[in-house]
């Protein structure tokens, strides 16, 4: 099962936040560049993560994002919730009604996977990630950078990524 795009880039850019220091602002180009995720992508994801209180945002010089809690208090369905992205509840053979009064063929499975999947969701936090992270390594951390800015995750073919801004003509 695949996340949508957007899910995937808020979990790498929260994945990275978490391993900062405790109270430390990410910029997002700073996040952007570590994550492979398209900045201007990027700045939609962190409001919306900000929005939905997992992240604190500070305007202006030295700004930046920060968890809004403890790693260890939020909650991968948090996420999930937040980027409109609920565990699937279509019928997996793609029946319009599908329950336990109306099963299809794979609806007993299915609703194993799907509650296990739920309970993985509900039970994972960041904490577990950053965990995790320092425990594979600053070496496979910082692969994605080593990599050419087209070829990163989330880059798209003929696209620019992080390219300089235009300058404005002033009035």
């Amino acid at each position: 099962m695949d996340l949508p795009q957007t899910t995937e880039y808020a979990l790498r850019a929260l994945a990275h936040i978490a391993t900062l220091p405790d109270g430390t602002l990410a910029r997002a180009e700073t996040v952007s560049n570590e994550t492979g995720v398209p900045l201007h992508y990027l700045h939609k994801i962190l409001r919306r993560l900000a929005g939905a209180g997992i992240l604190e945002a500070k305007k202006g010089p030295g700004g930046g994002f920060a968890l809004a809690k403890a790693p260890h208090r939020i909650r991968f369905m948090e996420i999930l919730e937040a980027m409109d992205s609920p565990m699937p509840d279509a019928c997996a053979f793609g029946w319009g009604k599908c329950d336990a009064n109306h099963p299809c063929p794979l609806h007993g499975t299915y609703s194993e996977f799907k509650n296990a999947m739920i309970g993985w969701a509900s039970k994972t936090t960041l904490a577990d990630v950053r965990a995790y992270a320092a425990s594979i390594g600053a070496e496979r951390n910082s692969e994605i950078r080593r990599l050419p800015m087209a070829s990163r995750p989330g880059a798209r073919p003929g696209k620019a990524v992080d390219a300089p801004a235009k300058k404005r003509k002033a009035k």
